[in-house]
């Protein structure tokens, strides 16, 4: 038996205006877990499809081998027969359904063409108990957290009898004690003789659980390594073409007068009745200025963001916000825009933007009412504008007609960066700014916050990222169990500091 379980040759791939694979070599070997690198972009996700069926036979050119086979496989039912799953960064589970009925959707047990409903739960809790899921196979779905729910969807593969299990993005959303599990989870699937193939732009991860390590870049292979001795740094210089001497962008600071000042800010939640999630929360931002806000999951970091963008969370909600020296009202989204505050969600596809619209109509989007006159939009300004902001931040798109939902993460965080500094604010708020991008767009990101700084904006990052926040942020405050406990200058932070204030148990008065 061959050694290498999956070949791929020759692969090329082109999208409308763009080609999206060029060439690409690929082998995986049996029993291994093998990482894909690449920026936003490089080919990575669109190889997987089309070694999963997604993108069908036919509609690319190359061949693709597995197990001494060559394989055309003309959808996702094909490749999975032959023991292939492909878990998608965006999860498929039916909420309403519960955890059972999700894991054999389609491949349902039947006795006399009704469902066997006892050995179908039965079959499901030991697949449950294999992911180390301990939930009632009845259990609705939609009412687990993320972590949860990627754990479901590796049961519903391992019910597929899977042989070769490709993970997009499996830790983008996850905290580090769920990312922690995953890891742990596929290690123990290669014990068990499970080929996995893992998407990430999580450099260290990739490195602490990947045995090789392949290096898209434009679309092309560029490189397969060992990943023993391997580092971040080498990673990144085979995804970008170059070392990265410095993960960030020089910037000399000019800090002005306070802009926006947020006074004893109260929030409780709008679920659990009497829970306080943001509690007396004071802080301040100066023009020019790049302020960090940390906290581990659950905080109360996005929730004190959305709370202060037109209420977007929250009830019950106390305090003051000040800008230049006076209340203004954010009670609603519409009052927090017209006085200069906008919000980027850390879930840009839910809440960012309009992925059935094109990239030109999100732009717009905030900023309506500078392009209409009595209620009409002028299309050509709508354009203009548009171009204007991919020009000036390097969105990669044919053009600003092209549909947003087809641009690569970091492209289309561009768009939602677009779309609020249309609106011309004084603050912005920026929500996990760059989740889900590779090191390449993350520079760029942060040349445009730097931009935004000089232009005398006011910056406010929340990041899970200790690293990303010491490198951007002038002043970085810490949330722990919705209070405020440090607040710690530029010169003065370190991830064990930042760490230290983040863990500090707060007493309720």
């Amino acid at each position: 038996m061959s050694d290498e379980i999956l070949s791929m040759h020759g692969i090329t791939k082109s999208f409308p205006g763009v080609t999206a694979l060029r060439d690409v070599e690929f082998s995986v070997r049996r029993g291994e877990i093998h990482a894909i690198c690449g920026e936003n972009g490089a080919g990575k996700s669109t190889l997987m499809k089309i070694l999963s069926g997604v993108h069908p036979h036919g509609t690319y050119s190359g061949e693709v081998v597995f197990d001494g086979e060559v394989c055309s496989f003309s959808g996702i039912r094909d490749s999975e027969a032959r023991g292939i799953v492909i878990i998608h960064q965006e999860l498929a589970l039916v909420g309403q359904l519960s955890i059972a009925e999700n894991l054999f959707l389609g491949n349902e047990m039947a006795r006399r063409g009704m469902v066997d409903w006892n050995r179908t739960n039965h079959e499901a809790e030991k697949h449950l108990r294999r992911v180390g899921l301990h939930e009632n196979p009845v259990t609705q779905a939609g009412s687990l957290g993320v972590g949860k729910q990627q754990l479901v969807e590796i049961a519903k593969a391992l019910s597929k009898k899977v042989r070769l299990l490709i993970l997009d993005e499996p830790t983008a959303a996850l905290n580090d004690d769920d990312s922690a599990h995953l890891l742990e989870l596929l290690r123990g699937l290669r014990e068990d003789g499970i080929t996995c193939v893992v998407i990430s732009h999580k450099l260290s991860e990739i490195i602490a659980i990947a045995d090789t390590i392949t290096i898209l870049r434009d679309g092309r292979t560029i490189e397969t390594l060992d990943a023993t001795d391997v580092t971040e740094n080498r990673l990144i210089a085979g995804m970008v073409g170059r070392d990265l001497e410095h993960r960030f962008p020089p910037r000399e600071p000019h800090v002005g007068e306070e802009v926006l000042r947020i006074e004893d800010w109260t929030v409780h939640s709008p679920t659990i009745h009497g829970r306080v999630v943001v509690d007396r929360a004071n802080l301040s931002l100066r023009r020019g200025e790049i302020v960090g806000l940390a906290g581990l999951m659950g905080a109360g970091r996005t929730e004190l963001a959305m709370s202060v963008f037109g209420r977007s969370y929250g009830v019950d909600i106390s305090g003051r916000v000040v800008k230049d020296g006076r209340v203004i009202d954010v009670r609603t989204v519409e009052s927090a825009i017209r006085n200069g505050i906008a919000y980027v969600s850390e879930d840009r596809k839910r809440y960012g933007l309009n992925l059935v619209a094109d990239v030109k109509q999100n732009v717009s989007a905030a900023g309506l009412s500078l392009l209409s006159k009595r209620g009409w939009v002028n299309d050509n300004e709508e354009v203009s504008v548009a171009e204007r902001f991919r020009k000036a931040l390097r969105i990669k798109t044919p053009n600003v007609q092209t549909g947003v939902q087809t641009l690569s993460g970091g492209n289309q965080q561009k768009v939602v960066l677009a779309k609020w500094m249309f609106t011309e604010p004084d603050v912005l708020i920026l929500d996990e700014p760059t989740r889900g991008v590779d090191v390449g767009a993350k520079y760029e990101i942060y040349t445009i916050v730097n931009s935004l700084a000089e232009q005398g904006k006011s910056v406010l990052v929340i990041s899970s990222e200790l690293p990303e926040l010491l490198g951007l942020c002038d002043r970085i405050y810490t949330l722990s169990a919705g209070r405020i406990t440090g607040e710690v200058p530029r010169a003065d932070a370190t991830q064990e500091r930042l760490m230290r204030y983040m863990t500090q148990e707060v007493g309720r008065e």
